[in-house]
This record gives C-alpha cells, structure tokens and sequence, in this order.
C-alpha cells in the first residue's frame, strides 16, 4: 500500500480531485448547445446555454445542468439535462421540461409546447483565455 493509512489515502485523493477539477473550471466553461423552433414563426435558432446558468427563448427560460459528449472512438451521443420554465407575462411561471434529452433521439424525451420546439445539438467547451468555442 502507497499510503500509512487509509483516512490519509482519502484526504490526498479528495484534494487532488478538488485541485484538478477546479483548474479545469478556471480555464473552460461548458455549454450545451440547443436549438429552438418558434413554430408561429417557423424560425430555427441556435440557443447556447452554460452549464448552471439560465438563457431565454421566447417565454421559456432554459438551464442546462450538465451536458456529457462521449469520446469520438465510442457511438456518438450527447446527452444533456435541462429545465425549462415558461415564463409568460401576467401568469405565474410553471416548469414544462425537466429531464435528460439526448441528440440521438430528440423525440425520446421531448418538450411538449404548443410554440416551442427545443432539442439538444451538442456540448462544447468554451475556451476564456481564446474567446473561441472547441471540443
């Protein structure tokens, strides 16, 4: 065994994992990358939402949680769990998505709205030192 004891085993391996994910942190901010239908409209637009951080589409307020792309050797997928939130004027506002969505299958775990359409298109990770989107 590398380490004395096991208590001293955990404590450096949490510090480490704590010190490896906050550097990675400093340098990138991930977004998922969605696309939104106005079906009056019938107009497609691109909608990028951070990780933790909430965007608009119309009367719908979008928060990514967590957008995961597996390595290019596997299957494509990407995956990304969202909450949306219609937010309409003079109402109060309710929750109409929840859940994961998944680039492989958009119609697997669907927004149901009668204007809205939204569906996740890929996970990229921003880059704050270049200013420019990479994978």
């Amino acid at each position: 065994m590398i380490c004395g004891r096991n208590e001293r085993c955990l404590v450096l391996t949490v510090i480490f994992i704590f010190f490896a994910t906050a550097s990675a942190d400093a340098q990138s901010v991930k977004i998922a990358v969605l696309q939104g239908l106005d079906k009056v409209t019938a107009r497609i637009s691109p909608i990028r939402a951070p990780i933790g951080e909430a965007v608009a589409f119309g009367t719908l307020v979008i928060s990514a949680r967590t957008c995961q792309k597996r390595p290019p050797e596997e299957t494509p997928e990407t995956v990304a769990f969202i909450e949306i939130v219609d937010d309409k004027p003079g109402e109060p506002p309710h929750t109409v998505f929840n859940g994961w969505m998944f680039a492989s299958s958009p119609a697997l775990s669907a927004l149901e709205h009668a204007v809205y359409d939204i569906w996740v298109v890929d996970c990229k990770i921003d880059d704050l030192s270049e200013g420019s989107a990479s994978e």
